[in-house]
Order: C-alpha cells, then structure tokens, then sequence
C-alpha cells in the first residue's frame, strides 16, 4: 500500500520483541568510485553499474513489499565534485528517466523528488518534474529521489516557511510544533525511515535525512554499491527485523 499525502504523522508506538519487516527503508549508496578504482576503470563505469545495481534494488523491493524507498543520488555537495563526473552524473541522470521511467510506471510505482530545485538547470528540472507528473497517482511502491538534497537546507527551508507564516498570520508560534515542522520538510506526507542502509563500510549520515533519522535502525556493510543486491538488501532487513525498538522506552523485559 502506498504513503498518502495527507498520512498521520504521529511517531509509532514501540512494540515489545523483534521489529516488523521495514515500512520505509532509506539507501546512501557509497562506493561506486572505489569500485571502480578497484577494477581499474573511470569513475564513471562506477556510477553506471550502480546504476545496475539501483534497478535490481527497487524492483525487488516492490516485490516484497516495502512501502517506501528513498535514494541519496545526488547531494547539495556533490556539485563541487569534478566537473567531468557532475556532468556524467547528469546524463546518467537523463538515461535513467528516460529509459526506466515508462517501467517503473508500468510497476505502479510513484516518484517524488526531494531537495532544493531553485538553481537547478532547467532541462533537469523539466526531467524530474515530469518523473513526478506521471506517476503522481500510482499506488505502489514510492520511490523518494533525493537529488540536490541536504538534510540541513532541507530544515532550514522548513523553518523559514513556518516563520513565513507566522509573520503573515496564518499560524501562532505556539503552533509550531514537531508535526508542523515534520510536515514542512520535503518529505511531507512520508513516514520516517525505519531503516537506514549504507554501503562501502563508511559510518555516517552525511547530511542525509537528519530529523527523519530520530529513531531509524542503521545497517552498515562493507559491500561497496554496484556489489549491492537482493541478497544484500534482503540480509539487511532480516538484521532489521532482529532488532528491538523501544523509541525511548524501556523493553518489555526490563524489570
């Protein structure tokens, strides 16, 4: 069942025992360089086969169930990157909507597209806008596209639309509460993550879904992303439905 838009976003209430499967998982997909490198090849031969190993995740992900996938594919920093691979990047970008989007319809599947798009050039934004138009009432699986994201301009953004509406009136500051500022982030309408995985053995969210990480389980492996696949994925939700979450409470056998 798909996220609705309008979808209670109250914090779920801890259960005794181990976790149910994820609703929501969240991928930071690290590595594709080294991969490379460690082959011989461009940088770019990376950012293609993790572009491989992106299709056979989300397909398999809509196939077992999950909700919601939410992808880190390009961040606010990564266009101080070469100016080579940025441009690589943006007609990987290209190919990707061209050549899957009609599928990914045809999977029922529904993008959104998180992240900050004022600067963005006008041909990428038209691309990602479309994305967006076509599947908008599909009901399947939600695939949240985190392209030009940061979690911190992502806060910021939020913070200056309250205040916005407080000057204007519209809102109390009394009204500005962890709901109002959940439902100003671009995620919206979305649960938070249950689960949070990264590649390539690095440990740390870089700027990734920073208030929606509050209580999210994280699943680090050392596997570098073109090497990701269903067994992996899978193999991180099974440690994930291993694990108890308490959301600041105590366990059921704790006495």
């Amino acid at each position: 069942m798909s996220v609705s838009p309008d979808r209670d976003l109250q914090a779920p209430s801890a259960e005794a025992g181990a976790s149910k499967s994820p609703r929501h998982v969240a991928l930071i997909m690290d590595g594709n360089g080294r991969w490379a490198a460690a082959r011989g090849l461009p940088r770019t031969e990376g950012h293609r086969q993790g572009l491989v190993a992106l299709r056979k995740v989300i397909r398999h992900a809509a196939k077992i169930g999950v909700d919601v996938i939410t992808i880190y594919s390009f961040s606010s920093e990564n266009w101080s990157r070469p100016e080579t691979e940025v441009s690589f990047l943006m007609g990987l970008l290209r190919r990707f909507v061209q050549r899957d989007l009609s599928e990914l319809h045809e999977a029922n599947i529904r993008i959104r597209v998180i992240g900050g798009r004022q600067d963005l050039e006008p041909g990428i934004l038209k691309l990602l806008q479309e994305a967006e138009d076509l599947t908008r009432d599909n009901s399947g699986l939600d695939l949240v596209v985190a392209f030009n994201y940061g979690s911190r301009a992502e806060i910021t953004r939020a913070a200056r639309k309250l205040a916005e509406q407080v000057a204007a009136g519209v809102i109390r500051p009394e009204d500005i509460t962890d709901s109002a500022l959940a439902a100003a982030l671009d995620t919206g309408g979305l649960p938070d993550p249950d689960l949070i995985i990264r590649t390539s053995g690095e440990m740390r969210l870089s700027n990734f879904l920073l208030w929606q990480a509050a209580y999210s389980e994280f699943y680090f492996c050392d596997l570098l992303w073109p090497d990701f696949d269903e067994a992996a994925f899978d193999a991180a939700l099974d440690c994930f439905c291993a694990r108890e979450r308490r959301y600041g409470g105590l366990s059921a056998k704790t006495y």
